[in-house]
C-alpha cells in the first residue's frame, strides 16, 4: 500500500542496477622493458691443399708459402703455410697462420680456425686450433706479410714426423681447412624498434623433418623387407618422386601386388637400403658410422644409387671415392668404375696409379688381382702407360 502511495507521488525508488565490480588491483611487477645487442656476422672457409709436401721441406724455419687470396666478409685473406714451423721454438711442426690481406675498415674482428682434414676431407679437430671468442686484426700501412698484427695461427698443427706417418698425407698432398666468421657490425636497438624494422628467418629445416618422417615412419604406407631379414617402413609417392625405378616399383606395371604394401629388396645389405632411403627423404648422405669402412659403405650405396637411379646419389658416391682411393683399394674402386661406367672415378684411380710406384705397389693386393681377372684389358692397358712413361726421355 505504501509503496503504491509512493508511486502515485513519484518518490518510488527505481529499480537498482547493480554498480561495477571493484577493479582488481595489479599488485604483480611492471613488465620489464627489453632491448638487444645484435651482432651481425658474415661466415665463410678456405681449403688450402700443399702438393708435393717433400718439396715445401726444403724452406728453411721461419718461411712460408701463402695460398690465394679469398674474401670473407668483404675482406681479403690468405692462409700462411710453415713447413718447418714459424718460430725456433716449434721446430719440427708444421705452422699454418690466417693472414688479413685486405680490409674496408680500420680493421677487422673475427673469429677462426685452422684445422687438419683427412683423406676424406673431414676435420682432425686433435690436429687444429680456434680462437678463444674474437681476434681482431689490424692492418697496417706498409705491414710485412706475416707480421702479427695482421695474423692470428697455429704454431703447432702436426709434426712432420706425425704426419708422414699418418693417412693424412696422400700422394705427397695434405689438406687444411680455414673456417673465418668476420663480425660486421654490433648495435644495440631496443625491442621495438628489432619488431618494426627486421624479421629473424630461420634456416630452411626440410630435410630434418623429412628425416624424422622417415625415422618415425608415421604414415607410412609400403614397408621393405630388406635381405630377409629387417624391415623397413616408408611412403610410396616420396619415393617414387625422386626415383624413376620406385615409381615403376610402386606404380607402374612392373608394381607389387596392389592389395599388399609389402616390397621384398634382395642382393642389399639393410644399412645400404637405410642409407639410400636417407638421401632420397633429405638429398644428403648419412654420416658414418663409428667403425664403418668409408670405402665399403661408398661403394655399396654407390652401386645401390645407379639401381634406383639416383643420379645425384651416384656422383656423391664417386666423389667421395675418389678422394679415398688408395694402394690397398684402387683395384676395386677401378673395377667398380668400370662396371658403373664413372668416368671421373676411372680417372682419379688411373691418375693415382701414374703416380710414383703407386702401381708396383698396388698389383699384389687382392683387389688388383680381382681386377687383373675380370677386367683384364685395364690391367694391361695401365702397365703400357707405365711403360711408356719409365723410358721416355726426361
Amino acid at each position: 500500500m505504501l509503496h503504491r502511495l509512493l508511486s502515485a507521488v513519484g518518490l518510488a525508488s527505481a529499480p537498482t542496477t547493480p554498480w561495477p565490480a571493484a577493479a582488481t588491483v595489479d599488485n604483480s611487477p611492471p613488465k620489464p622493458t627489453e632491448s638487444a645487442i645484435v651482432a651481425e656476422t658474415v661466415p665463410g672457409s678456405h681449403v688450402l691443399a700443399i702438393k708435393g709436401y717433400c718439396r715445401t721441406k726444403a724452406l728453411g724455419k721461419g718461411e712460408f708459402i701463402s695460398s690465394a687470396s679469398f674474401r670473407v666478409g668483404g675482406c681479403r685473406w690468405s692462409i700462411l703455410y710453415y713447413p718447418d714451423s714459424r718460430g725456433p721454438t716449434n721446430a719440427g711442426w708444421i705452422s699454418v697462420f690466417l693472414q688479413l690481406d685486405k680490409c674496408p675498415g680500420v680493421d677487422a674482428r673475427a673469429w677462426c680456425r685452422l684445422v687438419l682434414l683427412d683423406a676424406a676431407g673431414d676435420l682432425v679437430p686433435a690436429h687444429g686450433l680456434a680462437v678463444d671468442g674474437i681476434h681482431r686484426f689490424s692492418p697496417k700501412a706498409g705491414a710485412a706479410a706475416g707480421a702479427s698484427s695482421t695474423t692470428w695461427g697455429c704454431h703447432r698443427l702436426i709434426t712432420r714426423k706425425a704426419l708422414e706417418g699418418s693417412a693424412y698425407l696422400k700422394d705427397d698432398c695434405f689438406r687444411v681447412r680455414c673456417d673465418v666468421t668476420v663480425y660486421k657490425d654490433i648495435r644495440r636497438e631496443d625491442a621495438a624498434a628489432a619488431a618494426g624494422r627486421f624479421v629473424a628467418v630461420p634456416p630452411a629445416n626440410m630435410s630434418r623433418h623429412m628425416e624424422r618422417l622417415l625415422r618415425t615412419g608415421n604414415g607410412a604406407d609400403v614397408t621393405f623387407e630388406v635381405a630377409g631379414t629387417t624391415t623397413v617402413a616408408a611412403h610410396r609417392s616420396i619415393l617414387a618422386a625422386r626415383s624413376p625405378v620406385f615409381m615403376a616399383e610402386l606404380f607402374g606395371p612392373m608394381k607389387e601386388n596392389a592389395a599388399s604394401a609389402w616390397v621384398r629388396v634382395d642382393d642389399m645389405e639393410a644399412r645400404v637400403f637405410k642409407a639410400l632411403l636417407y638421401f632420397v627423404y633429405t638429398d644428403e648422405m648419412p654420416d658414418e658410422e663409428e667403425g664403418e669402412d668409408k670405402v665399403v659403405m661408398a661403394q655399396h650405396l654407390l652401386v645401390a644409387a645407379d639401381r634406383y637411379s639416383l643420379d645425384r646419389l651416384r656422383l656423391m658416391c664417386e666423389d667421395r671415392l675418389c678422394r679415398l682411393v688408395d694402394v690397398s683399394n684402387v683395384g676395386t674402386v677401378l673395377a667398380l668404375a668400370e662396371q658403373h661406367e664413372c668416368q671421373g672415378l676411372n680417372k682419379a684411380c688411373f691418375r693415382f696409379l701414374l703416380s710414383g710406384s703407386n702401381l708396383k705397389a698396388a698389383m699384389p693386393t687382392p683387389g688388383f688381382e680381382h681386377l687383373s681377372v675380370s677386367c683384364p684389358s685395364i690391367v694391361n692397358e695401365s702397365g703400357k702407360i707405365i711403360s711408356v712413361r719409365d723410358n721416355s726421355p726426361e
